[in-house]
Order: C-alpha cells, then structure tokens, then sequence
C-alpha cells in the first residue's frame, strides 16, 4: 500500500495543470521517474506508444504535443531540445509500452490504469459529485468535443492545427 501511495505522489509532483485546466505531463520528467537514463531510449518508447495511439484511430497530436525548449550545454551556449507535453493516456501508452522488467514502469501502468478507472466511474455518477469534479468532468467534456473537432478539420483537410486551435481560442 505504501508503494502504491509514494508511486501516486510521484506521478502527482510531475504532474502538470495548463491555463485551460488540463493536466499534462512532461515527457523528460516522465523519463526520469520511469527511471530511464537516455532520452534515446525513452523516444523508443514514446514513438511505440504514438504509434499504439494511432493505430487505435486516436489523434498522436491530442495526446502527443511536440514541445522544444532551449537549454544551457555550458559556456553559455544554448541548444533546442525536444520534449512532449502529455496526456494521462499518453503516460498510459507510454507505460504500457515501456520496458516490462523494470518496477517502475509496473507501477506506472498501475497508477495510469487505476486514475483512468477513477475518471471512467465519475464520469457515470454525475450527481454525487462535488461542484469542483463537475467541473473536472466538464473540461473533460470539452475535450473530447474538441477531439470530435479535429477529426472533422482533419477530414476537412486541415493541415496546421496549430493555427486552427489557436483561431478557435482567440474567436
């Protein structure tokens, strides 16, 4: 139980919450609290679970959002590096397909499949929620509304969703 408790507070610390109330995970802190020491080898595992997210007709850029940050390498110079702005599926994919022999990919896909449960049952009993869950469950209503979205802008032929996102926000 204890375990289980600090593997929750770790997942939790990384966690981040962006200006629309969505939370997201960065893909570098993820790395380390999975314990994989390359970012090499931890792409490996991203670039599987992109590929699991499309082939079950899910869109990578909802759950995948390419981020590049410059970063110090000493003596003052500076250089982009990648890193991805995730969802909780994501992290799920992610740990589902990360490397099966290490304890804390194991707990990872414990706690990613135990806090989708969570959301699966509050989505279903409504009104026994507090007014601050209702809320969660509205965002999350949002979003796949939004998913609903890009599907029907990807078959319209939208290529940059990145503007059309952003047009959407400023209207």
């Amino acid at each position: 139980m204890e375990k289980t408790q600090d593997t929750a507070k770790l997942f939790e610390n990384i966690k981040h919450i962006n200006e629309f109330g969505n939370e997201y995970w960065n893909a570098r802190e993820l790395m380390h609290a999975l314990k994989y020491s390359k970012w090499e080898n931890f792409e490996k595992v991203i670039n599987k679970a992109k590929k699991s997210c499309e082939n079950s007709n899910i869109l990578i850029f909802d759950h995948f959002a390419d981020i590049r940050k410059m970063v110090s390498i000493g003596s003052g110079a500076k250089r982009e590096q990648i890193d991805y702005k995730l969802s909780r599926h994501a992290c799920y994919l992610i740990a589902q397909n990360g490397d099966s022999r290490k304890e804390s990919i194991a707990l990872a896909q414990t706690y990613f499949a135990i806090q989708t449960r969570k959301q699966e049952i509050s989505k279903l009993d409504y009104s026994k929620l507090s007014e601050d869950e209702k809320r969660f469950y509205q965002r999350n209503l949002t979003k796949e509304g939004n998913y609903s979205l890009n599907i029907a802008a990807k078959d319209a032929g939208v290529k940059n969703f990145d503007k059309f996102h952003n047009y959407g926000y400023r209207g």
